[in-house]
């Protein structure tokens, strides 16, 4: 008979878990019962010889049916168990020699790749014919040979093809979750690399847009006011120091963005660049928004200083949302944020959102995330 399976949960793929299970659960089955036969129906030596190189077929193609490989086999298998089969209704008056080309055939039956039915009636078919030829050398008892030649073998043939069926599409099943299981590793590693992408982006590119503008300034200082252009380039190597810092962290999956840092680091930037900054705090920021919101932030800053001509910038914070508001927006269309593009993507998939606009000058970014996030 067919055997089913429970899927054991450790790190060893599926596929080879249930081939160890049915190795050791069901060949010494299989074993014990071709040596029972040849015992049984055996009288001399080479009969068992015959009939046992029909149990020997019948566990070669087992073995490779668990391990998924069985039509390799199927050819020299089949002709074995078929050949005892004949031999055992003829000379050995074994009714129980049909178990062979029975388990075998039902084994490659499932496997192959078009035709089946046809072959599954075919090795019904012979099965049936093989055993009814036990007639001509047995006249007496015809019913009782018919039934035990003929209906029996027969019949669990029948029985033993229909259980491989459902058991080929369980292997398939089992074989799609490996590989959907696979997939999904790998989507996760991608995942993870754009998500590291990102947060490289985040630091890097809002850095050296920012060391671009403090160059710009203590160029311009330089000549009339030389402490202030010192200042900005003692600002510069600590802003590039800071950097190089959250590089390794980041690399060590150990940055953390902190709200009220970037907050202030905003200020200062947009007061460096002559904007005019108002800050509302409608409510104290939930601990677990702060770092997703600081990122919003850092971003929304990198492009206001990149793609605007802005004067005045409000930023409004609340519990759990962080809004931007700028003028000086070009009135060419919405230009691509591959930054805001990524954390749109991340904030969706903490169940919040993103929103973008740009109308009449004013560029608006809008981060909500769902209350309570992270406690």
């Amino acid at each position: 008979m067919s055997p089913t399976h429970a899927i054991p949960e450790d790190d060893e793929p599926a596929q080879g878990q249930l081939r160890k299970l049915n190795l050791t659960m069901f060949l010494p089955l299989l074993a014990v019962a071709g040596v029972l036969v040849v015992a049984k129906d055996a009288r001399s030596w080479w009969e068992a010889v015959i009939l046992g190189a029909g149990v020997v077929a019948t566990l070669v193609a087992f073995v490779r049916w668990t391990a998924g490989e069985v039509l390799r086999v199927a050819l020299p298998c089949l002709i074995v168990t078929a050949a005892v089969w004949p031999f055992a209704v003829l000379m050995a008056d074994s009714s129980a020699a049909f178990s062979g080309i029975s388990y075998v055939g039902s084994l490659v039956v499932a496997r192959l790749p078009r035709h089946r039915a046809a072959a599954a009636v075919g090795l019904a078919a012979y099965v049936a014919a093989v055993g009814a030829a036990r007639l001509l050398v047995s006249h007496e008892d015809i019913p009782g040979v018919l039934f035990q030649y003929v209906l029996v073998p027969t019949g669990i043939t029948v029985v033993v093809i229909g259980l491989m069926f459902p058991n080929k599409r369980f292997y398939d099943v089992v074989t799609e979750l490996e590989e959907a299981r696979e997939r999904e590793a790998e989507l996760a590693v991608i995942r993870e690399r754009v998500r590291f992408a990102g947060d490289l982006h985040d630091i890097q590119g809002h850095t050296l847009h920012v060391v671009k503008l403090k160059t710009a300034l203590a160029q311009k200082l330089v000549d009339n006011d030389a402490e202030r252009a010192k200042q900005e380039l003692r600002e510069i190597h600590a802003l590039v120091s800071d950097t190089i810092t959250q590089t390794k962290e980041l690399a060590y999956a150990q940055r953390r963005l902190n709200l009220s840092a970037e907050l202030e680091n905003a200020r200062n930037l947009f007061e460096a660049a002559g904007i005019h900054v108002r800050v509302n705090r409608e409510a104290d920021v939930d601990p677990g928004a702060g770092e997703l919101l600081g990122q919003v932030l850092r971003e929304t800053t990198t492009n206001i200083l990149r793609h605007a001509q802005a004067t005045r910038v409000r930023i409004t914070l609340s519990a759990s949302s962080i809004t931007v508001v700028n003028d000086g927006a070009q009135e060419a269309p919405l230009p691509e944020l591959s930054g805001l593009s990524a954390l749109r993507e991340r904030i969706a998939g903490d169940g919040g959102e993103l929103t973008v606009e740009q109308k009449d000058g004013r560029f608006l970014t809008a981060a909500t995330l769902p209350r309570g996030r992270g406690e």
